[in-house]
């Protein structure tokens, strides 16, 4: 039987070995999983698909992730492409608008709409995915495998926009990942940046929802306005922001040389 080794961080290895988990069984198990997620979104036959016919065959998709997935497949279709390629499911992402992905790229000060410009001057050139008719290219597949790892990653049980954006920024070869790395996306910064908009998004939405209805308890002018959503999450990323500031000036500080 080959053997395939598996790299892992001290702390996690060492915590393996005191549980005495059978470490064997539980990565044969995962990776039948992961060749079963990757198989299925790389032979996908996105030919007319319907509504219907993507929360079928993408389970654990978001409704505006499946939307997403929707228009990217229309945006290939509108330029006779044979693939949908990473710059589709990111041009998709920008179209959608409202889904938290581009929430957190404007939070970090990355412009959807720079980024939907970066794209038009990319070349089309990303290697098709197997089979005929309508496929993922074999970046975008890629994203979309990124995607689900960060999912996983992130202990969720869903794949929304926001994972997608992760598997774009971490993808080497596509389009997207170019375009968004380019304009300060580095993969690193967006993990902790989705990370945190998670957590102050859910936390600020439930104070937002306490004071509404406490506001709508005084008041006799009808229901409170809803939070704006772009705000919720620049709130909740400002203290990533502030600190990563800080680490810079300390590094500027350690390093004069390196200053023009």
């Amino acid at each position: 039987m080959p053997k395939i080794n598996v790299y892992l961080p001290d702390e996690l290895a060492d915590a393996v070995k005191a549980t005495g988990l059978p470490v064997s069984a539980i990565c044969q198990r995962a990776l039948e999983q992961a060749v079963r997620r990757v198989t299925a979104i790389r032979e996908t036959s996105l030919a007319e698909l319907s509504g219907a016919d993507l929360e079928e065959r993408f389970p654990l998709m978001t409704g505006r992730g499946r939307t997403v997935l929707g228009l990217a497949v229309a945006r290939a279709g509108a330029a006779s492409r044979a693939s949908v390629s990473s710059g589709d499911l990111l041009g998709a992402m920008i179209e959608e608008g409202a889904n938290l992905a581009v929430h957190v790229l404007q939070a970090l000060e990355i412009e959807p709409a720079r980024l939907a410009r970066d794209l038009e001057r990319e070349p089309d050139d990303e290697a098709a995915g197997p089979g005929r008719g309508v496929r993922f290219s074999v970046p975008a597949a890629g994203a979309l495998e990124l995607a689900v790892g960060e999912a996983v990653g992130l202990g969720h049980n869903y794949v929304g926009c926001e994972h997608l954006l992760l598997g774009l920024v971490a993808e080497p070869d596509g389009a997207a990942g170019r375009v968004l790395r380019a304009a300060g996306a580095e993969p690193r910064l967006t993990r902790r940046a989705v990370a945190s908009a998670l957590a102050g998004y859910r936390h600020l939405q439930a104070n937002a929802a306490a004071a509404s209805g406490y506001s709508q308890l005084r008041s006799t002018s009808g229901a409170a306005a809803a939070p704006d959503p772009a705000q919720l999450l620049a709130a909740a990323l400002q203290p990533l922001i502030e600190r990563l500031e800080r680490l810079e000036r300390l590094a500027e500080r350690a390093d004069p040389a390196g200053q023009s």
